[in-house]
């Protein structure tokens, strides 16, 4: 082989390594944990795997300062309200586990999204909170029609929303 052939081999080798350590990253950075319980949910895949890795980087024994526990990082009171709501049992002592938290989660994601139908408002609600999301919907200085959120007033809100968008962004180009 001359020079030039071994130059374009090996910058083609190179290529294909950093694909496939991309490929790699994003497979073990972007897992898709209680895959089945997701995609069954009815709620965009992408959006609840976001959702959990911003909450609770993956961790089925996560549990907050606020009392938020398990991969989707749920307040006791908040499973109990969308258990009651879908009449459902509630079993506070099963929030640690995978599967009985991303089915909860999915669900109270889907009622917020339904109540605040725009994504990153309903986004909002799940880390603030839906009753002081609705205040601000009232509000002219924070919503001009009383759907879409201009300004999130937490900051720890506002970054939250935005870290969870661009990991939903990572995951439609990875499993898309």
């Amino acid at each position: 082989m001359n020079k030039k052939r071994k130059k374009i081999a090996a910058i083609m080798a190179l290529l294909l390594a950093g694909c496939l350590g991309a490929l790699l990253f994003g497979c073990v950075s972007y897992r898709r944990p209680q895959r089945e319980t997701v995609e069954r949910s009815g709620v965009e895949p992408a959006l609840v795997f976001a959702v959990m890795k911003a909450e609770s980087g993956f961790r089925e024994d996560a549990v907050s300062a606020a009392g938020a526990v398990g991969l989707m990082q749920l307040l006791p009171s908040t499973a109990e309200f969308i258990c009651r709501k879908d009449r459902v049992p509630f079993e506070a002592e099963r929030l640690t586990e995978g599967s009985y938290n991303a089915a909860l989660g999915c669900r109270y994601l889907a009622y917020l999204m339904e109540r605040f139908p725009v994504r990153g408002t309903a986004l909002a609600a799940y880390n603030a909170g839906e009753g002081v999301v609705a205040e601000w919907l009232k509000s002219g200085e924070f919503s001009p029609d009383g759907k879409n959120l201009t300004h999130i007033p937490y900051p720890e809100t506002a970054r939250y929303v935005k870290k969870v968008e661009k990991f939903r962004k990572i995951y439609l180009f990875f499993y898309h």
